[in-house]
């Protein structure tokens, strides 16, 4: 995922080159396959990172768990650009049916590869491109962000939450949005303060951001980043945390509240039987809470059992299309009403969101 594609659906989010003896592939063998489907994932960080590719990961060994008819590798730590080119290519001459590339800036490379290779579906995250052979797919994570910030907006007891953002692109000032609505919904005088890192992966740098946002009053550390960094620093400082991923709680067990999660497995079962039957037609998926493509992880013991109610109503209203994240009367920072009252943001306006509502304290950098 890089900050230069910040135009468009991003949201919709190393060992380099093909990564041989690095460690970092689950290496296939042919005739073990047998009459299997080989289907390969493509992650940008480790497989065990914490975060972002152990929630692809995790998705992974769904489909090996309930899939036994599917043999199901991955390369881990793959860079963006040239070589994540070179890896698609290496894993769709190997004989895989379906690839499933898992960061953005695996866009244009796959689409690249796909166009060699018409014969093999590719499946490419939180990108906004297609092909006859190309689909993206992607979440509604601000719903789980709305809900998670109504748990962080009870919670906090200075009203200055911190949030470690990593590049200033519509997928993440939509996560911030949605997140501070659901605090504001709860407490009016939430101020959600943003700090940007620049960069989705690296763990020193997140967990700095969130030790500067402490320092400047911060009580709970909410983040869109791809390591649990920034909620271990919140534990080292004696104070709160909102994952992002998947649940961070063992990373920083007194700290964690609950964090937005993702769900794969079954979205990447049901895309593996419809290859499998004929059925798969290119397009682009945005899974919902009502999907369970995302979700909050289990509440930390901190959480009172009053935020408990309000959070859990919020998603069942989200799920059951009582609530709309994003319905006016909306105000950005300077108190502009963006959305008038009984509107509601159309998919192609959230998917290109550049402008941060009323309470956060933060710039969109160019």
């Amino acid at each position: 995922m890089k900050k230069i594609l910040s135009i468009a659906l991003v949201g919709l989010l190393a060992c380099g080159a093909l990564l041989a003896g690095c460690g970092g592939e689950k290496k296939a063998d042919p005739k073990a396959a047998g009459d299997k489907t080989k289907v390969a994932f493509v992650y940008v960080s480790s497989a065990k990172d914490g975060g972002y590719s152990m929630a692809h990961e995790l998705g992974r060994q769904y489909v090996e768990k309930n899939m036994p008819n599917v043999q199901a590798s991955y390369i881990e730590s793959v860079p963006e650009g040239a070589d994540s080119e070179r890896v698609i290519t290496q894993l769709a001459s190997q004989g895989n049916k379906v690839i499933f590339t898992t960061s953005f800036g695996y866009m244009d490379p796959t689409i690249n590869v796909a166009k060699k290779y018409p014969d093999i579906t590719f499946l490419h995250c939180s990108g906004f491109k297609t092909a006859p052979n190309v689909g993206n797919y992607f979440g509604r994570m601000y719903e789980a962000r709305y809900v998670t910030g109504i748990v962080a907006g009870k919670e906090t007891k200075s009203n200055v939450i911190g949030y470690v953002a990593a590049f200033p692109i519509p997928e993440v000032i939509r996560g911030i949005n949605a997140f501070t609505l659901g605090a504001q919904s709860v407490n009016p005088d939430v101020q959600v303060k943003v700090l940007w890192t620049n960069t989705w992966y690296n763990p020193a740098t997140e967990k700095q951001a969130a030790i500067t946002l402490i320092d400047a009053g911060a009580d709970i550390i909410a983040q869109h980043q791809n390591t649990p960094g920034p909620q271990q620093a919140a534990e080292e400082r004696g104070k709160y945390g909102i994952g992002y991923n998947v649940d961070m709680s063992a990373n920083a067990p007194k700290a964690s509240l609950t964090s937005a999660i993702w769900n794969w497995g079954p979205y990447y079962e049901e895309t593996i039987k419809q290859v499998n039957n004929g059925t798969w037609k290119s397009g682009a998926y945005w899974g919902s809470m009502k999907d369970k493509v995302v979700d909050i992880a289990p509440y930390g013991p901190a959480v009172s059992d009053e935020t408990k109610k309000l959070a859990d109503a919020a998603k069942a209203d989200i799920i059951a299309g009582k609530q709309k994240v994003f319905t006016g009367p909306l105000y950005d920072q300077s108190g502009t009403e963006k959305v008038p009252a009984g509107t509601t943001l159309t998919d192609k306006e959230l998917l290109s969101m550049d402008w941060f509502v009323k309470g956060v304290d933060g710039k969109i950098q160019n």
